[in-house]
């Protein structure tokens, strides 16, 4: 399963980075699993026309969308759209950040899940 991050970069600009989850063996019933340290998780919802404008992750999350669509972009210029299933690690802490637009006909509901670091 893949994911995107989103990072500061040394001239503290954002980018993108297309990660795989290192899935490992597992004793579950399941052949493999993926699991980091988080104490929360939020819901959210942001309706259509929502642009929040250029600003770093406020910690280390994964960002999963529910419903809705998405578009970020970031320091380079680089927009990727995000939509139902699809996972974000915000990661970019420092720096200019990146800009979250909400687009499409309906609502995006996403959950936040905050890593312990």
């Amino acid at each position: 399963m893949a994911f995107v991050r989103v990072y500061t970069g040394a001239d503290g600009q954002s980018r993108f980075e297309d990660l795989e989850v290192p899935f490992q063996p597992s004793a579950l019933a399941t052949p493999g699993s993926f699991s980091q340290g988080a104490t929360e998780i939020n819901f959210r919802r942001q309706p259509v026309g929502l642009v929040q404008d250029w600003h770093p992750a406020p910690r280390r999350q994964y960002i999963i969308t529910l419903t809705g669509l998405a578009e970020i972009e970031v320091g380079s210029g680089e927009v990727r759209r995000f939509e139902r299933g699809d996972v974000l690690l915000a990661d970019d802490l420092t720096g200019k950040g990146h800009v979250t637009r909400v687009i499409g006909t309906e609502p995006r509901i996403s959950v936040a899940i905050p890593l312990d670091d």
